[in-house]
C-alpha cells in the first residue's frame, strides 16, 4: 500500500528551520544593548554583518536536511507541494511573525526549484496573512504631560535607563524640553490631550540608540525620535528630540544600516512606523530592521501590482549610459533595475564575478547613509507589453545572455533593484548657484563619510552618485568599490628631467590598487567653475595624506561618528 505523501512533515521542517534562524536573529539583535552600554563598536559591526548572512545560512541548512529526511523522488514532485503550502498555512495561523514564516517558506522552496516552477499554487506569491491591524500584544508605552512637560520626560527616562549612567541628565532634559517647544507649535504644547507614545524597545545601529514614537493630540501627530549616544567613560548622552517627519524619514532610509530592535510582532511595529512615516512603503520599513528578505517580498508584490494596474511600461533609466551596468526603470515605480552588461568597456578592469561580489558586499558594510539599499533577484518574468520597444532593443544588444524574450513574456535572468534617484551630474545641469554649492558640499561629505566607513568608492565620477528626494547625495554604482584600507594612496613624484614632465605616458610605475588623489580634479569635473567651487569646500580629498590618516585610524580599530540627523547646538565630535 503506498504511504501517503509527507506534506505535513516536510512542512514542519521548513517551520522548525524557520524557528531556528528567528532564535539565532534574536540572539544577535538581543546582544545590540549590551555592545551599545559597552561601547563595543568593532563588535557591533561584526554583528550586524553576521545577522545579514545568516538567513542564507540557515535557508541551506534547512534544504540540506530535507535532502536528507526524503527521497528526491518524494521531496522534488513538485505537484504536491500545494499539500506543503496548505499543511504550512495551518502551522503559521497563530504565530506572531506569520507573514515572516511565509518568505522563509519561499525562500525554501526556491531553493529546492527551479524558478520556473514558481507559483502561487505551490508558494507564496501572494501573502495569506491579514494587513497591518493585528494589536495583538501591547509594544508601546504612553506619556501624558498635563502640561508638565518636564515632568513627563523625567517619567519617560526613568522608564528607559542603561546599565550606564546618564552623563548629565537634567542638562540632556532641560534641552530636549526646549527643544520640544521649539519644533512644536505653541498651542500644541498646552493641549490637555497631547500624549506621547513610544515603542517599548529601544533601537539600536551603529553607535546609536534609538527610541521611536510619535507626539499626537486628538487631530495631529508627529514622528519623535530621541537618539542616545554612549561616549566612552562619560556615560550615556541623550542627542537630540527629531520631530521632523523629513528626518525621520533619512533615519530610516534604504542608505543605511540595519536596525537591530526586539520586536515581538513584526508586523504591528510595521504598522506602527508606516503610520509615523506614511510617505515609507512597508517594503522599506521590514528591510531597515533586518527583515530584508521579507522587504523583499514585499517590493515584488508591490511591483506586481504596479504593472498590474498601470499602463506603466519599462524605460531606459535618464542618465549617462553605464560601462558595466545597464539601468531601466518604471516611470511611476520609485524603482531602478540594474543588470551587468555582456561586455564591458575596455577601461573596466573587472568581470562579471567580480561585479556581482561588490554588489553583495554592500549589502553587509554599513552603508552610512551614503550607499543605496539593492535586492538581488533571479529570473523576473514580466509581460512583453510592459517593455517600451527601445528599451528592450538596448537591454537585448547589451545584455543577450540575462535578458530573453520567451513568446509574450520578457525574462530578466539576474538583476538589482535600488531606489531610483536624480543622478548628481544631471541634477548639477539644471540646479541654480546655491543647490550646486549645497549638492557638492554634499557630494564631498558623501565621499569622506564612505572613507570613513572603510569604503573607498573607486569610481567617484559625478554620474555615479544620485540625488535623493531629501536632497541627500548618494553613492550607487558599486562595481570599483573596495575597502579603504585595501587601496594604496600615493603622491604624483615629481619628475626627474623636463623629458619626464613632458612625457604622455607617466614617468612611475602605478600599481593595481594605487590612487593618486592630486588627478582627482580634472577628472571629476569638466566645469572648472564646479571644480574651483569643490576645491574650496573638500580640497583636502586632493591630499594622499588625508585618506592615509583615514586609514591609520581605521586600522587603529577607530568607529568614526557618522550621524543620520543634524546636531542642534551640538559639537560633531
Amino acid at each position: 500500500m503506498p504511504q501517503p505523501w509527507p506534506a505535513a512533515d516536510i512542512a514542519q521542517m521548513i517551520l522548525d528551520g524557520f524557528d531556528d534562524y528567528r532564535e539565532h536573529f534574536r540572539q544577535i539583535t538581543d546582544g545590540a544593548r549590551e555592545r551599545f552600554e559597552r561601547a563595543q563598536w568593532q563588535e557591533t559591526q561584526v554583528a550586524s554583518a553576521a545577522r545579514i548572512n545568516l538567513y542564507e545560512v540557515k535557508v541551506s541548512e534547512v534544504a540540506g536536511r530535507l535532502h536528507a529526511a526524503f527521497e528526491a523522488d518524494v521531496l522534488m514532485d513538485v505537484s504536491c507541494w500545494p499539500l506543503v503550502k496548505s499543511a504550512y498555512i495551518s502551522l503559521i495561523d497563530l504565530r506572531f511573525d506569520d507573514e515572516l514564516s511565509e518568505t522563509w517558506y519561499n525562500s525554501i522552496f526556491c531553493g529546492l526549484f527551479s524558478h520556473d516552477l514558481i507559483s502561487d499554487g505551490c508558494m507564496f506569491i501572494h501573502t495569506t496573512r491579514p494587513s497591518l491591524h493585528r494589536a495583538r500584544a501591547a509594544q508601546t508605552r504612553t506619556y501624558k504631560p498635563h502640561g508638565q512637560l518636564s515632568s513627563m520626560l523625567v517619567s519617560i527616562f526613568a522608564d528607559y535607563r542603561f546599565s550606564e549612567e546618564y552623563a548629565n541628565l537634567a542638562g540632556d532634559l532641560h534641552r530636549l524640553e526646549a527643544q520640544l517647544r521649539e519644533n512644536l507649535p505653541d498651542w500644541v504644547c498646552k493641549d490637555p490631550e497631547l500624549s506621547v507614545e513610544l515603542f517599548s524597545s529601544v533601537l539600536y545601529r551603529n553607535k546609536g540608540a534609538y527610541l521611536v514614537g510619535r507626539i499626537f493630540t486628538t487631530d495631529e501627530q508627529w514622528p519623535l525620535v530621541i537618539p542616545f549616544l554612549h561616549r566612552e567613560g562619560r556615560g550615556i548622552q541623550i542627542d537630540a528630540l527629531i520631530t521632523d517627519e523629513s528626518e525621520v524619514s533619512i533615519i530610516f532610509s534604504f542608505t543605511r544600516s540595519y536596525f537591530m530592535v526586539d520586536v515581538p510582532v513584526p508586523a504591528e511595529f510595521i504598522g506602527f512606523l508606516k503610520r509615523i512615516l506614511p510617505g515609507k512603503h512597508i517594503a522599506e520599513l521590514y528591510t531597515s530592521i533586518g527583515f530584508y528578505k521579507h522587504g523583499k517580498s514585499e517590493f515584488y508584490r508591490a511591483l506586481i501590482n504596479h504593472l498590474a494596474n498601470t499602463d506603466d511600461q519599462f524605460i531606459m533609466a535618464p542618465g549617462v549610459r553605464g560601462m558595466v551596468m545597464s539601468v531601466f526603470t518604471l516611470p511611476g515605480f520609485n524603482t531602478v533595475f540594474k543588470i551587468i552588461k555582456d561586455r564591458f568597456s575596455p577601461s573596466k578592469n573587472v568581470d562579471r564575478a567580480t561585479v556581482i561580489e561588490k554588489y553583495r558586499l554592500v549589502k553587509s558594510v554599513d552603508r552610512v547613509g551614503r550607499m543605496a539599499d539593492t535586492q538581488e533577484f533571479a529570473d523576473f518574468r514580466f509581460p512583453l507589453s510592459k517593455f517600451e520597444p527601445a528599451c528592450l532593443a538596448e537591454l537585448l544588444e547589451v545584455a543577450a545572455s540575462t535578458v530573453q524574450v520567451e513568446g509574450d513574456t520578457v525574462l530578466i535572468r539576474h538583476c538589482w533593484t535600488e531606489r531610483r534617484m536624480t543622478p548628481l551630474n544631471l541634477y548639477l545641469e539644471n540646479a541654480n548657484d546655491a543647490q550646486v554649492r549645497e549638492a557638492l558640499e554634499d557630494y564631498g561629505l558623501a565621499i569622506k563619510q564612505l572613507a570613513a566607513a572603510n569604503i573607498f568608492p573607486g569610481d567617484m565620477l559625478l554620474k555615479n552618485f544620485g540625488v535623493t528626494r531629501h536632497g541627500r547625495v548618494v553613492f550607487y554604482d558599486y562595481d570599483e568599490i573596495c575597502f579603504l584600507t585595501e587601496a594604496n594612496f600615493r603622491h604624483i613624484p615629481q619628475p626627474r628631467t623636463p623629458e619626464d614632465e613632458m612625457a604622455s605616458e607617466p614617468w612611475y610605475s602605478i600599481g593595481p590598487l594605487d590612487v593618486f588623489p592630486e588627478e582627482f580634479p580634472p577628472f571629476l569635473f569638466a566645469d572648472s567653475a564646479q571644480r574651483r567651487l569643490f576645491d574650496q569646500l573638500h580640497g583636502e580629498l586632493y591630499n594622499a595624506d588625508y585618506w592615509k590618516g583615514l586609514q591609520e585610524a581605521i586600522r587603529a580599530g577607530k568607529v568614526i561618528d557618522v550621524f543620520p540627523y543634524r546636531r542642534k547646538g551640538l559639537d560633531n565630535e
